[in-house]
């Protein structure tokens, strides 16, 4: 492939890295259901074969695996975890339990507000100035030489901001365009025309003079 193909892209990643950004953590293992260890949340960087428990890494000796853990039901792994692997530099840190940490993937946020000078260059999370994104997935996205990709990343991010930010007001729209995208065959009726094909359809009250018959 030509300089900047798909194949040159995906090099620049380790090959676990987007595999891991897919997967969902913190379900029960099939494998060892019975047990009150089975919640899996580690994963394992050489064999790449979905999210395990503890149990199952008895199976991954001496492979690179990964604990992953959760903050407000977002995916983060820990700093000193995951910079062993893969750079990080320009993902915005935080500390959460004591120990630093980095979002797995980008998080839906209401757009920001007045004063805020920094922003991810992907979903427009609000940043302090000395980072770029908000997360390992939106730094794969961001440094990508793709910009389709950048477009199709920004699209999905402001879908985001606008399903997250006032529900009420946000279900109204969806329901709006929902029913503007449906043309009915026949426009519903309302109070006027359906009384008048009421009275179309119904018996007449009266029935003609000519038709009566008076017996004695």
């Amino acid at each position: 492939m030509g300089a900047g193909g798909p194949d040159e892209e995906d090099n620049r990643w380790p090959p676990w890295l987007k595999p891991l950004l897919k997967e969902s953590f913190f379900v029960h293992c099939k494998l060892h259901a019975d047990s009150h260890k089975s919640e899996c949340n580690m994963y394992c960087l050489d064999c790449m074969n979905g999210p395990l428990c503890s149990l199952c890494l008895a199976y991954h000796k001496d492979h690179r695996a990964i604990q992953i853990r959760r903050s407000s039901y977002h995916d983060v792994i820990r700093v000193n975890e995951i910079q062993k692997h893969l750079d990080i530099a320009g993902v915005q840190t935080y500390i959460i339990n004591s120990a630093r940490v980095v979002f797995l993937n980008e998080r839906p946020q209401p757009r920001p507000g007045k004063g805020v000078t920094n922003t991810c260059e992907v979903c427009e999370r609000s940043l302090l100035d000395s980072f770029r994104f908000c997360s390992l997935g939106c730094k794969i996205v961001g440094t990508s030489q793709n910009p389709l990709k950048k477009m199709r990343a920004r699209l999905m991010g402001s879908d985001s901001e606008d399903s997250y930010s006032s529900s009420s007001s946000s279900h109204g729209r969806f329901s709006n365009n929902k029913v503007q995208s449906f043309s009915p065959s026949t426009p519903p009726p309302t109070s006027n025309n359906y009384r008048t094909a009421k009275r179309r359809k119904g018996i007449p009250h009266r029935a003609p003079m000519g038709g009566l018959i008076i017996e004695y």
